[in-house]
């Protein structure tokens, strides 16, 4: 990325979401909604193809987890994107919805 990405968090008690604004006016997301017992679950990851690989999604990732970590959350990932990472940082298993 060539600059800081901005990430803002929305949430109406039922959904939310991660998003960034990106450059050229275009948005990249991560949706969650809420379930039982503080789980969130991850069910979409999108970035503009003209902006993958620039680590946009891992960041949205980032903030989800700092996000859960805060607030107490379990998570459930749904989207393939949010399964992979999951399945990569074993580190995050304490925040592994069962």
């Amino acid at each position: 990325m060539s600059t800081k990405l901005s990430i803002t968090r929305e949430d109406d008690g039922h959904r939310g979401r991660w998003y960034a604004g990106l450059d050229d006016g275009a948005e990249a997301e991560m949706t969650y909604r809420h379930g039982p017992d503080k789980v969130i679950s991850i069910d979409h990851t999108f970035v503009p193809e003209s902006h993958r690989g620039q680590g946009i999604a891992e960041a949205l990732m980032n903030a989800a987890i700092a996000s859960a970590r805060a607030d107490g959350l379990k998570i459930r990932p749904l989207c393939s994107y949010a399964v992979l990472q999951f399945r990569r940082h074993k580190d995050w298993a304490d925040l592994l919805a069962p």
